[in-house]
């Protein structure tokens, strides 16, 4: 207890608070680099079709995004401090590779879900016989993700000009945010 004889969490409580967070800053990132990217195809009326794929990616997203605010208010945990950043941060990311080309919008999808489906693969191992509800909610997200990098793959994510070095500035910047979330 603190000094107002309010009860502190214990370890695991705030370590999965911390999984919250980051799951939840993740989700919000998510949203608002298909936003970002839809800003750009969805003015582009040649682009319809790839519009319509990130709208459906979003969909998805959104839902995830949805269940983790749910998350976090039954469980009374805060989300990040930084959310105004993982918006804007995100918007941008998005709209900057979806306006260099259908294939770098989809590069950064394949990198991001890269990370993110690491991220929760370590997650379902640490929750699994802890909190086996949360641990096959994330399962099944983990899957989501997997299922939109395999998208990205099929639509030449890897045939986009200076993929390697894309893709590793973004999932560094993927692993650092999640560093951050975490805390702040």
């Amino acid at each position: 207890m603190n000094e107002d004889g309010v009860k502190k969490p214990g370890p695991r409580a705030q370590r999965i608070a911390e999984m919250l967070r980051v799951d939840h800053a993740g989700e919000y990132g998510a949203v608002a680099i298909y936003r970002g990217q839809r800003a750009v195809f969805d003015a582009l009326p040649h682009k319809a079709r790839m519009s319509a794929l990130l709208n459906h990616m979003e969909a998805g997203e959104a839902h995830h995004l949805a269940t983790f605010n749910r998350i976090l208010g039954d469980r009374n945990i805060r989300p990040s401090l930084l959310s105004p950043l993982w918006n804007a941060a995100g918007f941008g990311l998005g709209a900057a590779t979806a306006l260099m080309s259908d294939k770098a919008a989809m590069a950064c999808t394949d990198a991001v879900e890269d990370v993110i489906e690491k991220h929760y693969a370590a997650q379902i191992v640490e929750l699994d016989g802890v909190e086996p509800v949360l641990a096959d909610t994330i399962r099944e997200f983990r899957d989501d993700e997997l299922e939109h990098k395999a998208t990205a793959e099929q639509e030449g994510s890897k045939s986009t000009p200076g993929y390697r070095v894309l893709s590793s500035v973004i999932r560094l910047g993927c692993r650092t945010a999640i560093k951050i979330a975490e805390k702040l």
